[in-house]
């Protein structure tokens, strides 16, 4: 398994940063460039090589290095194509969804991803409709081949050289880290705030053994993950995330205020002062980045904890949205802040390093239905599931313990339509139902009412809830 390693520069000289940030801006018009010609359908079926001969035949000419701008190129070719195939998932789940003949599906599937798929109208209009036309914002990464840059130690630090803008002439960047672990294979280099990040591809280690179990896991707010034994992983989450957006709320609160005045005053000094000193984004970048940090940390510790314990891990879709409910002011502004694909991105990480089996489910009424029978018989309220026979359950465990019961469901897969999982439960439901009937033979329908107020059986009471 790749992942990406990421070293920073150290000390780095203000003069050569500032020759690093021209040469990303120019490798960013490039970028710019290629997203706009070849980002919508006019790039379908073309790759990078096809399009650099052609610039070259054109006899294009960039104020670059020529194996920056072929690199940039490259990458930007790459994105496109990972964004045009994301939109693909999308298609194929419309296509699951309203296409039930076999051999129809079987041909939309094979032009889609034989490229063919602008020669069907149908699939041209799933197309236009999940594969919206991108647009480039990255003008701050230089990407470097392997065979372009040198590696060195001095003063006990790793050091690389990469080519500059000035032909012939290379720069000089020291590293946080020795010659031990230099950097080797194609670099990414990411200016931020006078730092230069080096990204770099290294093989994973291998990671300890997972567990011998299967558990199901639901998301949360307040915690990371819950697990379908009741235990809870990653608490400190929702604390960061609550006080991280109460303190943004604050300082946008007087940002407001502070543009406000510029804004109105008459005093041109003082408006460049206050634009100048007190609206700037340093501060709010770096702290962004360490609470990021401190999130993905977090996710990642809760994922180990899970893996722990389970050799296969079913899991709803983490990163779909809450929809159908409606929250305060306040709660919102939380949720918006909820990074739920970092969530799903530690839960899938973790479980392919360390050889566990993640198995994504349906998530539709997971949160509705009582655990213990698997049939629409409860409320939640909170962070409570009301049962019809008086029992109160903790709604993440009762949702968890759903999530598991669907890993073996034989009627609900994971692409099967919420509206068809809610007849399968309404079935279920009233078969239970007549069971409880049956058994309580004492039960008789014109009592039912009385029943339900006055009768301490469980069965009894279930019959009048009907």
């Amino acid at each position: 398994m790749k992942i990406t390693r990421v070293l920073y520069s150290k000390r780095l000289n203000a003069g050569k940063y500032a020759a690093l940030e021209e040469q990303a801006r120019r490798l960013g018009r490039i970028r710019t460039e290629v997203w706009r010609r070849f980002g919508s359908i006019s790039g379908v079926g073309l790759t990078d090589r096809q399009v650099r001969d052609a610039w070259l035949r054109e006899g294009r000419r960039f104020a670059v290095p020529a194996n920056a701008w072929k690199e940039t190129l490259r990458d930007a070719m790459a994105d496109i194509k990972a964004h045009r195939e994301a939109a693909k998932v999308k298609v194929r789940q419309a296509i699951r969804r309203h296409i039930h003949d076999e051999e129809a599906r079987k041909r939309l599937y094979t032009l889609l991803k034989q490229d063919a798929w602008t020669k069907d109208p149908y699939l041209r209009r799933l197309m236009r409709r999940y594969w919206r036309r991108g647009h480039n914002h990255t003008h701050n990464q230089i990407v470097v081949r392997s065979d372009s840059y040198t590696v060195f130690e001095q003063g006990g630090r790793c050091w690389i050289k990469v080519p500059g803008l000035e032909r012939g002439k290379r720069i000089a960047i020291p590293l946080d880290t020795t010659i031990d672990h230099a950097p080797s294979g194609t670099l990414r280099l990411i200016l931020r705030d006078g730092v230069v990040e080096v990204h770099v591809t290294v093989e994973a280690p291998l990671g300890r053994p997972c567990g011998d179990r299967e558990l199901g896991v639901d998301k949360g707010y307040t915690e990371a993950f819950v697990d379908s034994d009741g235990d809870r992983h990653g608490e400190a989450l929702g604390t960061l995330l609550q006080s991280e957006s109460d303190c943004l709320k604050t300082k946008y609160q007087r940002r407001a205020k502070l543009l406000a005045i510029a804004k109105n005053t008459k005093n041109e000094r003082k408006r460049q002062n206050i634009l100048r000193h007190n609206l700037g984004r340093k501060k709010l970048n770096r702290r962004a980045a360490r609470v990021k940090a401190r999130i993905r940390d977090e996710a990642f510790k809760a994922a180990h904890a899970v893996v722990d314990k389970a050799a296969v891990i079913a899991a709803e879709d983490l990163t779909a949205p809450m929809s159908g409910r409606a929250f305060s002011k306040n709660m919102n502004r939380r949720l918006a802040a909820w990074t739920k694909g970092v969530l799903a991105e530690a839960l899938e990480t973790v479980s392919q390093r360390r050889g566990s089996t993640l198995v994504l489910v349906n998530a539709a009424y997971t949160s509705q239905i009582d655990s213990r029978n698997g049939c629409l018989l409860g409320r939640r309220r909170g962070d409570r599931f009301y049962c019809f026979d008086g029992a109160v359950l903790q709604a993440d465990v009762n949702a968890a313990r759903n999530v598991l019961a669907r890993l073996r469901d034989p009627e609900i897969d994971r692409w099967t339509p919420y509206c068809q999982v809610r007849a399968i439960l309404q079935a279920r439901t009233e078969r239970l139902r007549l069971g409880l009937l049956n058994q309580d033979s004492s039960c008789r329908s014109s009592d039912l009412k009385d029943l339900s107020t006055e009768s301490e059986s469980p069965n009894a009471q279930m019959c009048a809830s009907f």
